[in-house]
């Protein structure tokens, strides 16, 4: 049997970034919140494990203190209790770690969050944390990563070198859940390229710096791939699943973002070599923001991007491979600071889109309303994504802030 990762290494991680503090804190900050959600589909299961609809509880916490010399040391726990995906019910320490500041450098241990990334909707280039997939479809939430993390701020440029003790297998629903692949992914059975497996050292240097009106970033990693091939076999039982199989890979990515006035351009590119045949694979566009629509105090922005992946459909389910994206991002800019990002994602070779809506908005000081929806137009028998085209969904989550 596969050997899995001992919850005791992300103690010990843990563990070390205390002892490295160089005092007890004296005062500190500790905030939570805690989420209800609520998630309602518009068509009945196409499996018959899956439920119809399912609601959930979320906790978040963060205790922070930072000390007088500015190193600061910051615990973030999270836990989500899911009514009907036992595989989304689930716990992480996203962050746990130590930052020690020095005159010249700073160095983090622990585990940590490191986010890279220019365009809005696919962040090609973010490769440091795996990916959470039971929690989002869009990649946005992430794992923490056990990680030594050392920057050197210059004029010239910021260089961050990394060392990734420990790999985060990628999470997917269960049987029982909605937003899966036709094939359920046994995440039990998961295989490596590295006889290390999960101990495999991974390790990533980055370049970035701000140049007048542009931010640009460039790096190379080495180490274990976050994204699985997902190879199709037999079980027990005599049904076909999808295995995760994480290469070994080296990775160089570009990102960077130019403002001109009300224009944002941006874009994110990358080379990996390591999965069988080398490729590539970029995105980007533009954001135009038209300030104070109808003479009020509201600003619209206008999104346009491409993305284009150059890999074999059939060598790993690529949701996004050449697609065009088209959003509208509203800002209200009240008091209340509702916002408003409405989305259509257009496969310009298959007939699939998904059309995507994001809405926030306080309600008072401590509750905060979110409402996400998805939904799947025309989606190809062809199209990785082909298992979610009976899973149009809203959602609500409703957040109280302590």
């Amino acid at each position: 049997m596969r050997k899995k990762i001992p919850q005791s290494h992300l103690l010990f991680f843990l563990f070390c970034s205390i002892i490295l503090m160089p005092e007890i804190p004296a005062a500190a900050e500790f905030t939570s919140d805690v989420s209800v959600e609520g998630r309602g589909f518009f068509h009945s299961p196409v499996y018959p494990e899956q439920r119809r609809n399912n609601g959930s509880l979320a906790v978040n916490a963060e205790f922070y203190h930072e000390f007088s010399s500015g190193s600061s040391f910051i615990v973030t726990p999270f836990f989500r209790l899911d009514s009907a995906d036992d595989k989304r019910t689930h716990a992480d320490v996203r962050e746990a770690n130590f930052l020690y500041l020095a005159e010249s450098w700073e160095m983090r241990v622990g585990i940590g969050k490191v986010f890279w990334g220019a365009t809005e909707f696919v962040h090609l280039v973010d490769i440091i944390n795996q990916t959470d997939l039971v929690e989002a479809l869009d990649g946005e939430e992430k794992l923490g990563q056990p990680m030594i993390h050392l920057s050197i701020p210059r004029d010239w440029g910021t260089v961050d070198g990394f060392i990734l003790p420990w790999f985060r297998e990628r999470t997917y629903a269960g049987k029982k859940g909605r937003l899966r692949f036709a094939v359920p992914v046994d995440t039990d059975k998961a295989k490596y390229e590295s006889g290390s497996e999960e101990n495999h050292l991974d390790f990533a240097l980055r370049y970035s710096h701000t140049l007048r009106d542009m931010d640009v970033g460039l790096y190379h990693f080495l180490g274990t791939s976050r994204d699985p091939v997902l190879i199709p076999e037999q079980n027990g039982s005599g049904r076909i699943i999808l295995i995760p199989y994480y290469e070994q890979i080296g990775q160089t990515g570009l990102d960077l973002q130019f403002v001109a006035g009300n224009w944002l351009w941006k874009g994110e590119a990358f080379y990996r070599s390591g999965m069988g045949r080398s490729f590539a694979a970029t995105t980007f566009g533009f954001e135009y923001t038209i300030v104070g629509i109808a003479e009020t105090a509201m600003d619209l922005g206008l999104i346009s991007e491409y993305v284009f992946d150059d890999r074999d459909v059939g060598r790993s389910p690529i949701v996004y491979d050449h697609d065009v994206m088209l959003g509208l991002r509203l800002a209200v800019n009240d008091a209340d600071s509702t916002e408003l990002l409405l989305g259509l994602i257009r496969d310009l070779k298959m007939s699939s889109k998904i059309i995507t809506l994001e809405a926030s908005r306080r309600m008072g000081e401590n509750v905060k309303v979110n409402l996400e929806g998805s939904f799947f137009v025309d989606i190809s028998k062809k199209d990785p994504s082909y298992g979610l085209a009976e899973d149009d969904f809203v959602k609500l989550e409703v957040t109280y802030y302590f």
